[in-house]
């Protein structure tokens, strides 16, 4: 989060990629719960720009400074 801050901060986009490996795969729904937990601790200085999804085994969603 730290780092995500500092980018935001300096006015870059953001990133977020989780990799599911193995059984992790059973388990989405914790790392949609995990960028759920990013998206609200970063809500007053940055928006969305794509939502959480999933693309083959990784989770990834972008973040904009507002």
């Amino acid at each position: 989060m730290r780092a995500v801050n500092k980018f935001l901060a300096a006015g870059d986009k953001v990133k977020v990629t989780l990799r599911f490996r193995g059984r992790e795969m059973a388990h989405v729904e914790l790392g949609s719960q995990l960028l759920e937990r990013v998206r609200t601790e970063i809500d007053e200085v940055a928006k969305v720009e794509a939502m959480p999804k999933m693309e083959g085994r990784q989770m990834i969603m972008v973040i904009a400074p507002r």
